[in-house]
């Protein structure tokens, strides 16, 4: 069962990316609780609630001409109904219309907290770090809440701080 799990927890954290990418907002709906609580130091912004998460990433994707992330290094930790993951990502956005060029790559990390819900396991609170960027830092521009921030962040001072939630949960077992 727990391999089941870790399975399914990874299908929805693949999701994400694809979903993200296709700009198939109602996909959403099967990654994220109703109530999901979303940090993303990239984007300068926080939300709640997954209807204005969606609203706000849709309005922010539509700026660019295209957009691939990539989500790896899955780490996952089941703890009855609610688990913990940690991944890495890869951004690649494109925005033809930028002075200066037209992309802008970001690497960092995704920490999540699932739950399991009768539709199968469901983000509930996600914070992303970006680690790393490289190219043109106009392409990402400010759009609604969205207020980009090229802050890098070092997981290892994340992790001493106590700031990293998969590490928590595994550390307390």
């Amino acid at each position: 069962m727990a391999d089941q799990d870790k399975a399914a927890v990874i299908e929805v954290l693949n999701l994400y990316g694809l979903a993200l990418d296709a700009h198939r907002w109602d996909l959403f709906d099967r990654v994220f609780t109703e109530d999901v609580t979303a940090e993303f130091g990239p984007a300068g912004a926080a939300w709640t609630g997954l209807a204005e998460f969606k609203r706000s990433f849709a309005e922010f994707h539509l700026q660019l001409d295209s957009h691939q992330h990539t989500m790896m290094g899955h780490l996952v930790h089941i703890d009855g109904d609610t688990a913990y993951a940690f991944s890495y990502g890869n951004w690649l956005l494109v925005r033809e219309a930028a002075e200066g060029g037209p992309s802008w790559s970001g690497t960092g990390w995704y920490d999540d907290e699932l739950v399991r819900t009768d539709g199968g396991w469901r983000i509930r609170r996600r914070v992303c770090r970006l680690m790393a960027w490289s190219g043109n830092p106009l392409v990402p521009e400010p759009n609604a809440e969205h207020n980009p921030d090229m802050k890098t962040n070092v997981l290892r001072e994340h992790s001493e701080a106590g700031k990293v939630a998969y590490l928590n949960a595994i550390s307390a077992k």
